[in-house]
């Protein structure tokens, strides 16, 4: 998409918008995703969006286990104009967790994706990425690699490393605080910037530095309170330490939660939870939400 006089921005879509196992989970009986179930809430797909510079070569952020239903749900994303043709170019993953790279299998066989990740997940995917590349060859790259990286479209990325957990299918091995990013995406025209941190186990200054260079952040908001997140690596989004009151020193940028838990409060939109996100400025949007950056 471009803005009057050719100048690109930057596209975004929320394919979806909840946490690993989606919204209801399948299964869960909380009182959340009972009310999902009755269609007193609506339902949500495991997190995944999609970006452009150009309308024509759309990049995944992460590639989530419902990513084929998320691609035939959005117009922008559907095949042509030839039989075999998908504008999807390729995807950026934050890390190796299960719910962030099964989406990859859908996506097999269509050759020369590129495939972008940081390299403890590059290293931990190594037996997928040989089962993968038997169906067609893709390009497996560094997101870390020293200055970034550009993408067609018109759009430059860098990661920066906000958690060391690793994906627990991952036998024990030293720390290494690079096996979860955030992605950092601007166009290289306009100047527009988007932030995606879609799991933060701890506000730092890398966050808030990111943030002040930023017009758009979508951000974990996987957990509303710290009960039961510490040994999952999300960062919660009330209390003394959450992830609102870090955002209150940024309100120059849009700000977006995304990633939510089946219990999540914020899942409801009458809830207090959710008009305390709200006053603060920040936004909890659905699956198929598109804006511009």
């Amino acid at each position: 998409m471009t803005l009057q006089g050719g100048a690109i921005i930057v596209r975004v879509v929320l394919l979806g918008t909840a946490a690993d196992g989606g919204f209801p989970q399948w299964n869960c009986a909380c009182a959340l995703c009972a009310a999902a179930r009755d269609g007193k809430l609506p339902a949500r797909t495991q997190d995944c969006v999609a970006v452009t510079g150009n309308a024509r070569d759309w990049w995944l952020l992460n590639a989530s286990p419902d990513i084929r239903s998320q691609l035939t749900a959005t117009p922008a994303l559907r095949p042509g104009p030839g039989p075999r043709d998908s504008p999807v170019r390729g995807v950026l993953l934050t890390d190796a967790e299960p719910d962030h790279v099964a989406g990859l299998t859908v996506l097999r066989g269509v050759a020369g994706l590129k495939v972008y990740a940081p390299s403890p997940a590059l290293a931990a995917l190594t037996p997928a990425r040989l089962v993968l590349d038997r169906y067609a060859p893709w390009e497996w790259g560094d997101s870390l690699a020293e200055g970034g990286f550009v993408l067609a479209g018109g759009l430059v990325v860098t990661a920066h490393p906000v958690g060391a957990k690793a994906p627990g299918y991952v036998p024990p091995r030293p720390s290494d605080d690079r096996w979860v990013t955030a992605y950092r995406i601007e166009d290289l025209a306009g100047g527009g910037a988007l932030v995606y941190a879609p799991r933060v186990a701890a506000w730092t200054d890398t966050l808030d530095d990111l943030l002040t260079s930023a017009d758009c952040a979508l951000l974990d908001g996987t957990f509303f309170t710290a009960d039961g997140t510490a040994t999952k690596g999300h960062l919660p989004v009330s209390g003394p330490r959450g992830s609102l009151d870090a955002l209150a020193r940024h309100p120059g940028v849009r700000r977006i939660y995304t990633h939510l838990d089946n219990t999540n409060p914020l899942l409801d939109a009458d809830s207090k939870a959710r008009a305390q996100v709200n006053g603060a400025g920040v936004e909890v949007l659905m699956d198929g939400a598109e804006f511009v950056v």
